[in-house]
């Protein structure tokens, strides 16, 4: 398929829920990167193609999707949260955000949100989690704060402390969009005692081919939009970092991995937990 093939879509690209598989979706090519089988062939190639860009990308989102494990199970564990609000949720992948949490506190409440139609197909395997607690699914835009946090107040309580999680949500967010207002606009709704767990593609690690893969998405028709660090701090604005800080994924506690390999190798994404004060 050619760069060019990504913007000439046609009705038989369409399937028949009304996904348009002609284009690649971010939740469909991470679902590529982690071996997923949720996919179509526009995503399996555009994910190949960045790939060939940097071989270890594979090895990044392994390593972002551990970051969000190991971060759940510091705040559903030591933390003490009980309620989550995962924005950008993505295809399922076991263990997702809700079997972890749940595992270590069964009365954990998890609503997800994401737009895109084959995570709304398959929401079905998001919500089967403990009979204690609470899991559903919010098919809305990030771009959209006051939504998701209307449709998510039918299940979780913001006078109590939440954990927002968006796990490489914001490099798809554009400065137009308002980032970091939209963050902002959620944290503002969050009780004190919440948390933000949030990953960032970097733009000033030493990674050329990230510019290149820039270019690859714009032709795909999504945006992306790496940031420095200070840029990436400023999401956790009215947050305390907790340590180790803003790191790369992998440096990220480490210690509350399960099953999980490191070479060493960098993945050029900030990641960092923050506490609302």
């Amino acid at each position: 398929m050619t760069a060019a093939s990504f913007d000439d879509a046609t009705a038989d690209d369409t399937d028949a829920d009304g996904t348009d598989t002609g284009r690649p979706h971010p939740a469909r090519v991470y679902d590529w990167f982690l071996g997923g089988t949720h996919h179509y062939p526009a995503d399996a190639e555009f994910g190949t193609r960045i790939v060939e860009l940097d071989a270890t990308a594979r090895y990044g989102a392994r390593h972002n999707r551990w970051f969000m494990q190991r971060a759940t199970r510091h705040l559903a564990g030591p933390a003490g949260v009980r309620q989550f609000l995962d924005i950008g949720s993505g295809i399922p992948t076991e263990p997702n955000l809700h079997r972890v949490a749940q595992d270590l506190a069964p009365e954990a409440r998890v609503v997800y949100v994401d737009h895109d139609p084959l995570v709304r197909v398959h929401a079905a395997g998001l919500l089967s989690g403990t009979g204690a607690g609470a899991t559903a699914f919010v098919e809305a835009d990030a771009r959209d704060p006051g939504l998701i946090l209307e449709r998510a107040a039918e299940v979780l309580d913001f006078t109590r402390p939440v954990a927002l999680s968006l796990v490489a949500v914001t490099h798809f967010l554009t400065d137009g969009d308002g980032a970091h207002a939209i963050v902002a606009r959620l944290l503002d709704a969050l009780a004190p005692g919440s948390h933000l767990v949030l990953s960032q593609l970097s733009g000033d690690q030493e990674t050329a081919w990230v510019g290149e893969a820039v270019d690859q998405y714009t032709t795909g028709g999504v945006t992306l939009v790496p940031r420095t660090r200070t840029e990436t701090e400023r999401f956790f604005t009215g947050c305390t970092l907790l340590a180790p800080g803003l790191v790369q994924p992998p440096d990220w506690r480490p210690e509350l991995g399960v099953g999980e390999t490191r070479d060493g190798t960098r993945v050029p994404l900030y990641a960092g937990v923050g506490r609302k004060e």
